[in-house]
């Protein structure tokens, strides 16, 4: 699977050096509504907050997969609550790692690449749309579908065509999966915060009565921000939903200092605690193929930013060490 077009979104231009004083301040808290909330079959946590990934593979594969999240978890000596996996249009869903990490308490998000929207109303995909349903229906446990994350981002408009669209693509699929008996599904919309600073996000939203759960991607790349200050458009407008908040992917870049990443991890722990709308966040371990360092996200193999990481985990999801 090709991860290239994930973080189109975001910019790549070289960084400058940045210190790591405004990080000392309050964190912001908008979204501050507590639930009870309508999140479908994957209720979100009442007490804490699910803290999860995406790890990239060393090698493709159901066992490089298996080894890149079982690596990862012995060092934080603890499964993840969600684990994220991304999936083309037509790629295999319900695998057996998603078996394995279902069984045993995780809930897994996947992440669905769509096929042209009008196409996808049109019924062309209806066979394959309907298979799909059918592996989640199959998986019994609930599951969380990011349908189309990112659609806001300006290199799919050639698939996306339009918000219009694109909701009627994510209704009709919805209903089909409803069809297939495929109830077990929380809905996960999730553009990205740089289109809510465009202002262009919201226009995809498909209506509180379709969404499940909301979501935002969000990275300091080549500028070293606050996790607040990145996505303060995006609470300002979740806090509106009564909906919690799932953050699908976030990360800070490799352009920082080890010493700087983990000062930007533990920052924002607290943002999250200050923003307890947000009921689950997801990092991406990842250094996607042919991108700069401001374009790198991986932390496992970084001590001090992954020390910083356990911490985060240790604060959000309550657990205690010896």
């Amino acid at each position: 699977m090709v991860l290239s077009a994930v973080l189109a979104g975001c910019t790549a231009s070289a960084p400058e050096p940045a210190p790591t004083a405004d990080l000392g301040r309050q964190p912001v808290g908008v979204a501050t509504n507590t639930g009870p909330f309508a999140s479908g079959p994957v209720k979100a946590p009442a007490d804490r907050v699910w803290v999860g990934a995406w790890v990239k593979p060393e090698v493709w594969g159901q066992d490089g997969r298996r080894d890149a999240v079982t690596e990862v978890e012995a060092k934080l000596d603890r499964t993840f609550d969600v684990i994220n996996t991304y999936r083309t249009f037509d790629e295999k869903f319900w695998t057996e790692t998603d078996k394995e990490y279902v069984k045993r308490g995780s809930v897994v998000m996947i992440s669905w690449a769509s096929g042209d929207t009008r196409s996808m109303v049109d019924g062309e995909h209806d066979d394959l749309i309907r298979a799909q349903a059918r592996k989640v229906a199959k998986a019994k446990k609930p599951v969380m579908m990011r349908f189309r994350w990112e659609m806001d981002r300006p290199n799919l408009r050639a698939t996306m065509w339009s918000p219009e669209d694109y909701i009627a693509a994510w209704k009709y699929t919805r209903r089909i999966f409803k069809e297939e008996g495929a109830t077990n599904a929380s809905w996960v919309w999730c553009p990205t915060e740089e289109g809510f600073d465009r202002g262009e996000a919201p226009a995809f939203y498909p209506g509180d009565d379709q969404v499940d759960w909301t979501c935002v991607d969000v990275y300091a790349t080549s500028e070293y921000v606050p996790l607040d200050r990145l996505m303060g458009a995006f609470l300002e407008w979740a806090a509106k939903r009564p909906k919690p908040i799932i953050v699908g992917e976030f990360g800070v870049s490799r352009a920082w200092s080890p010493a700087q990443r983990a000062a930007w991890i533990r920052d924002a722990a607290g943002v999250i605690k200050a923003n307890p709308q947000i009921r689950a966040v997801s990092y991406f371990d990842s250094d996607p193929d042919d991108r700069t360092t401001a374009m790198q996200f991986k932390i496992s193999d970084d001590k001090a930013a992954f020390d910083a990481f356990r911490d985060l985990d240790d604060e959000l999801s309550g657990v205690k060490r010896g």
